[in-house]
């Protein structure tokens, strides 16, 4: 296996554990389990390199597509909410800052959300988050 080959599955087993963690949260609290969608994992994983690249922490930089406008452009007809984090170095400790804030809460625990996807970015300024949610 070549070496971005290996990175890339690092880093999508690091994101799939992001989304057991978050189900974990979900099923404390008897809601059903969110599945993975690649096309949101996509946008998620271009906002999260995007934000990297620019040395931007926002939802939309300026003169950039809505976190809306990014899953409908990956072709997800249906998005739901975004939570974004910088920095945190686990699944396990970026999934507990997003359950320590109430708006990234409310769109974990989203009765109404089925789907998920979640991208990470990885470079010399720490890791970069994104969480894409859809109905």
């Amino acid at each position: 296996m070549a070496l971005g080959s290996s990175r890339g599955l690092v880093r999508t087993q690091t994101e799939d554990k992001v989304v057991r963690l978050v189900n974990v949260e979900r099923a404390k609290r008897r809601l059903g389990p969110l599945h993975i969608d690649e096309r949101l994992r996509s946008a998620a994983r271009w906002h999260s390199a995007d934000m990297a690249r620019r040395g931007f922490f926002a939802h939309q930089a300026t003169r950039g597509p809505s976190p809306f406008e990014r899953m409908l452009a990956a072709g997800f007809e249906d998005p739901g909410g975004e939570n974004i984090a910088a920095g945190q170095e686990s699944p396990a400790s970026v999934v507990h800052a997003w359950m320590q804030s109430i708006p990234h809460r409310a769109n974990i625990l989203n009765a109404d959300f089925r789907f998920i996807g979640v991208g990470l970015h990885i470079d010399a300024t720490g890791p970069w988050w994104t969480q894409n949610f859809g109905f």
